[in-house]
């Protein structure tokens, strides 16, 4: 049993981060990272991405995506959920700014999840359908929620859960750094307390998209960060491995390094 998650206790992550082309797609526009904090100012933070948009473009917003949001994560002061929208927001505006200046690349966007974890707590950061959960004693929660009309109409009651799983309009994503200036990311303004044996993932739909809960619970739970997600992508892969897969696993422990003071 995972002790209750204690306010204050220090926390250190062991990550891994993995992506795969997948067997269909002929390149990955998926971006996956995980940057750990240098100072105490600031923690680490874990982010996937997956591109959309064709001929390479899907790619390029993945990218411009990432490398925004890390930039800003360790550039930007103040407290992280303020922190984590101008990240998000200024990623966007990036993503405007080459579309306005590339023409050849109009209708391209990203998804992005984040995690910005700092001693033993943890903020999301989401827009789109990649998606971030929380294993804690066996169980697996969906800490993100997916902004597509089928996730949309499923919450409303319109779709059942079968019907979900086979609509022609499963594809459709309502939101997405990208899709215009007034994007509506989810921001926490409080973050979750995390304990020792916590395991956090992060995904495209490459890999929830093919691979159970269950299942993406047994193996988190049971395999080291990097062995979990190699078996993760493996299980993708031969349930189809229709798009491109990413991963990020991040297993929280006990920091027992002393913590110095100074009167």
């Amino acid at each position: 049993m995972t002790p209750a998650p204690q306010p204050g206790q220090r926390l250190r992550f062991d990550a891994a981060v993995l992506t795969d082309i997948g067997l269909v797609r002929d390149q990955n526009e998926d971006r996956v990272l995980y940057e750990k904090g240098a100072s105490d100012n600031r923690g680490s933070l874990a982010l996937v991405a997956d591109g959309m948009g064709g001929h390479a473009a899907g790619e390029v917003a993945s990218r411009i995506a990432a490398e925004t949001v890390c930039r800003v994560f360790y550039e930007v002061d103040g407290p992280l959920p303020k922190v984590l929208r101008t990240a998000f927001a200024t990623a966007n505006a990036e993503i405007l700014k080459w579309i306005k200046t590339h023409p050849e690349c109009a209708g391209m966007g990203t998804t992005c999840t984040a995690l910005a974890l700092d001693d033993s707590e943890g903020w999301l950061a989401h827009i789109g359908d990649s998606r971030a959960y929380l294993l804690r004693d066996g169980l697996l929660s969906q800490l993100s929620e997916d902004q597509t009309l089928v996730a949309q109409l499923l919450r409303e009651g319109k779709l059942t859960k079968n019907q979900a799983r086979h609509s022609p309009v499963s594809n459709v994503i309502l939101q997405a750094l990208g899709m215009g200036p007034d994007i509506e990311p989810v921001i926490w303004e409080e973050p979750l307390t995390l304990a020792s044996g916590d395991t956090l993932i992060l995904c495209t739909d490459g890999l929830s998209g093919l691979v159970s809960d269950i299942e993406i619970a047994e193996i988190a739970g049971r395999l080291a960060p990097r062995e979990a997600g190699t078996a993760l992508i493996a299980a993708a892969n031969e349930a189809g491995g229709h798009d491109n897969i990413s991963v990020a696993i991040i297993r929280a422990a006990a920091d027992c390094r002393p913590h110095i003071g100074y009167a």
